[in-house]
């Protein structure tokens, strides 16, 4: 979770991408949450692999490490020299049984993870697999090939960036190889080289397949993310009804404990962080953070950072932290 999240911004500005909330919950939270669920096993250790996210960012991420139950390990990826680069920041946990999953998507499964195999590798079906990386099987449900965004339909199980193995040792041993003899592809260390490298070697690996696979890559897509967990999660819910004065709450929503709205109607799918004001206002499909004012207006498919200030017009929003707008 190293990268920059430009398709992001305002809203990476200040906040990394993976600690952006939706329905209550930054992505990498639901994420783990998500991972731990369908492992079924405790968790011993989680590695976040950042960029410079600054104190309070790690803070955070430790914090949602010790949540389920796992100790917290920050790692750093200085450089942005691919994914077999990036999960080598973290050699120090890769033992024993290992998850690696990229942090910028969600996902809905009910899989039982698959142990008899060397790894598992997650997967969805796509209708157009020329953008992702795909697998193809074999007759008893082996992945027999990994191709990176094929120009020729050979598969529609796209990789979506979340993988098992039985044995982290052989992992770190085969993305040091990669390392030791400058195997690249485009000028990157790829996993999928790593991996390419193990089934040469005899390792078997099988997929999961997900129901559904939410991006959070860009604004209306972290909304529209937004929108499938609100539907999905039972977690969500709407705190302190006795906050909400003559207003409307159209569920599914999460509203804050301590978010106070007035003469609104809010909903549906609209999530609303901690000391939010929403007065005089509609609001639908949106997000809205923390610590922000909202004023006689309406809108909807919108993002509202944290410490915004808003009051009137109408629109379709994308507006970072610290941000006024009358």
């Amino acid at each position: 979770m190293a990268g920059m999240g430009k398709r992001m911004r305002p809203h990476t500005l200040t906040v990394p991408k993976p600690l952006v909330p939706v329905a209550g919950k930054s992505i990498v939270h639901w994420l783990i949450e998500d991972i731990v669920n369908v492992c079924k096993d405790e968790i011993e250790n989680i590695a976040f692999i950042i960029g410079d996210f600054g104190v309070d960012a790690e803070n955070n991420l430790l914090a949602i490490a010790e949540s389920v139950g796992a100790k917290g390990h920050i790692c750093y990826q200085r450089e942005a020299l691919g994914t077999a680069h990036a999960i080598n920041c973290a050699k120090e946990q890769l033992s024993g049984e290992v998850i690696v999953a990229f942090a910028d998507t969600l996902f809905k499964a009910q899989f039982d993870l698959n142990k008899a195999v060397d790894g598992v590798v997650w997967v969805h079906r796509v209708q157009d697999p020329s953008a992702f990386g795909v697998v193809t099987l074999d007759t008893e449900g082996v992945i027999n090939q990994f191709v990176e965004k094929p120009k020729d339909f050979v598969s529609d199980m796209a990789i979506i960036g979340i993988y098992y193995f039985k044995n982290g040792d052989v992992l770190n041993n085969e993305i040091q190889y990669l390392l030791d003899n400058n195997v690249t592809e485009k000028g990157e260390y790829q996993l999928t080289s790593a991996l390419e490298n193990m089934k040469a070697k005899g390792m078997k690996f099988a997929t999961g397949e997900v129901e559904e696979w939410w991006d959070c890559g860009n604004k209306d897509a972290t909304v529209k993310t937004n929108q499938r967990v609100l539907e999905t999660k039972k977690e969500t819910l709407i705190s302190n009804r006795d906050m909400h004065t003559n207003s409307k709450i159209i569920e599914p929503c999460y509203i804050a404990q301590s978010a106070k709205i007035s003469n609104a109607t809010i909903g549906p799918h609209v999530s609303v962080g901690a000391n939010t004001v929403i007065e005089n206002s509609t609001i639908s499909n949106s997000i809205i953070q923390e610590a922000s004012v909202i004023k006689n207006i309406t809108f909807t498919n919108s993002m509202i950072g944290n410490n915004v200030y808003l009051d009137g017009d109408k629109h379709e929003l994308s507006i970072g932290d610290y941000s006024t707008q009358q």
